[in-house]
């Protein structure tokens, strides 16, 4: 179970995180709609209502939080650029997957709004400079600081994580 809940692993950024790295995550997060939106074109409503592991979230779903997640990743990374160490909004994720709207909006949609999102999130990324990335937010459960040029990489993790479930099923199912 562990491989199709974190099939990639769990996020573990370099101790040390360079321009280099933080380019390369800019960039995973330019790519992610097309990546995404690939592998979702020409699901069946039956595959988009299918569960990427036994008690997981349906393809459907999985779309739609990611859509989700990165709006309140841009928040946060305005948050954090625009004021000292933020305490942000955590939200339920999984409560959220439940909301009508996931099941009653359609998906095209929902992968336009990640084209637009992650065309605006990308061009603030890209605007970050130097000792800019070492700016943090505050996280409201843990009391964790993260810093920006980490947070770049979790998200970059983030699409890929998800991205690889739906991969995961379609080459699991045999709908290649």
């Amino acid at each position: 179970m562990a491989d199709l809940q974190y099939p990639i692993g769990k996020y573990s950024p370099p101790d040390t995180i360079t321009e280099d790295h933080v380019a390369g995550w800019i960039e995973d997060i330019r790519q992610f709609p097309s990546v995404i939106r690939s592998l979702v074109e020409g699901m069946t409503e039956e595959q988009l209502n299918t569960p990427y592991r036994p008690g997981g979230w349906t393809v459907r779903q999985v779309v739609h939080h990611t859509s989700e997640s990165h709006l309140n990743s841009v928040i946060r990374f305005k948050w954090g650029l625009t004021e000292d160490e933020p305490l942000i909004k955590a939200y339920e994720q999984a409560d959220w997957a439940e909301t009508a709207d996931v099941n009653e909006t359609p998906l095209e949609l929902t992968l336009d709004f990640i084209d637009l999102l992650h065309a605006k999130w990308v061009l603030l990324l890209s605007s970050i400079k130097g000792d800019q990335w070492k700016r943090g937010i505050l996280h409201p459960e843990t009391g964790t600081r993260m810093q920006l040029d980490w947070l770049a990489g979790m998200y970059a993790w983030h699409g890929k994580h998800h991205a690889a479930h739906v991969s995961g099923l379609i080459e699991r199912e045999g709908w290649v």
